[in-house]
């Protein structure tokens, strides 16, 4: 019986040999490669070009999720500014009527009959100003500033020696702007004085 095992183990031993002797003659990675495939694995090569192909579609996901975010938020932008200028054009509209009450506060009355229309005139221009300060409307300052054609326009020069050199000195319209956008540019005179250049 001893006899029989040790013919039966030197039997398989030699097929053993001989099934490797096959693969002796390839490469070790390439003979690695071809036991997997008779175990039901995949090579190298599919392995790697399979690999390949998820990184690229990973980076695909990744470009096209930042593509998405940058659209997001250049519409949200592009949104806000189209809000900001749609409340410019209202607003401006809305200047010339500020103009007239202001004008008609400048103007010269007689003191006691019109004292009461005067109060009213002031109440609405208080409101006006109001509602455009809640819409973010600003008004330039002008009178006493130095002058800046940024955000001045100078309707005349007054040689002047009161005041320094291209300083505002009377706003005859007043400018204003919503948040850093200018609507209109203060209308002002300005002074030159030759002493102090």
């Amino acid at each position: 019986m001893a006899i029989k095992n040790d013919q039966d183990q030197a039997v398989e031993t030699a097929e053993n040999e001989q099934q490797n002797g096959a693969h002796e003659s390839l490469p070790a990675a390439d003979a690695q490669e071809l036991a997997q495939e008779s175990k039901g694995g995949v090579s190298q090569q599919e392995y790697e070009r399979v690999t390949k192909e998820r990184d690229a579609l990973l980076d695909r996901l990744a470009r096209l999720q930042a593509e998405f975010e940058n659209a997001r938020k250049r519409y949200l932008r592009e949104q806000g500014e189209y809000r900001e200028y749609a409340t410019a054009d209202a607003v401006k509209t809305f200047l010339p009527v500020l103009d007239n009450f202001n004008l008609a506060l400048r103007s010269q009355t007689s003191e006691a009959a019109d004292a009461a229309l005067r109060s009213g005139i002031e109440l609405i221009r208080k409101q006006m100003e109001d509602a455009l300060a809640r819409l973010g409307v600003q008004a330039v300052p002008a009178q006493g500033q130095q002058f800046d054609p940024r955000v001045h326009e100078a309707i005349e020069m007054v040689e002047s020696s009161d005041h320094a050199d291209h300083e505002v000195i009377e706003e005859l319209q007043r400018g204003y702007k919503i948040k850093e956008r200018l609507l209109r540019p203060a209308m002002v005179r300005v002074a030159t004085n030759p002493t102090k250049k």
